[in-house]
């Protein structure tokens, strides 16, 4: 018996955005760098002109997530931005602490 696309995709799964697996890359890097990663959360917004993934954290690790003079977040806005030009969407990361 041979089976189909329909019958391996249920019809109440979402499909996958593309802003969603930059938002994964994200979580990963920014939960690797905090103490409280019960306390990291995302928020993406998918619109017209591409995905805005607004992180949270604590207090307390925002500072690690920012780096000094912003460096860390600079690499991982430089990361987002190359994984969504790679899944055709563009990205913007903010850090609210």
């Amino acid at each position: 018996m041979e089976t189909t696309d329909e019958e391996l995709v249920g019809p109440e799964e979402e499909t996958e955005l593309p802003s969603d697996r930059v938002a994964d890359l994200v979580e990963y890097i920014v939960c690797g760098l905090v103490d409280d990663q019960g306390a990291v959360s995302l928020d993406v917004t998918d619109g017209d002109e591409g995905a805005l993934i607004e992180v949270s954290c604590s207090e307390e690790d925002a500072g690690r997530v920012i780096g000094r003079k912003g460096r860390t977040i600079k690499a991982i806005r430089t990361l987002a931005r190359a994984l969504g030009q790679r899944v055709g969407t563009s990205v913007e990361v903010e850090v609210i602490g």
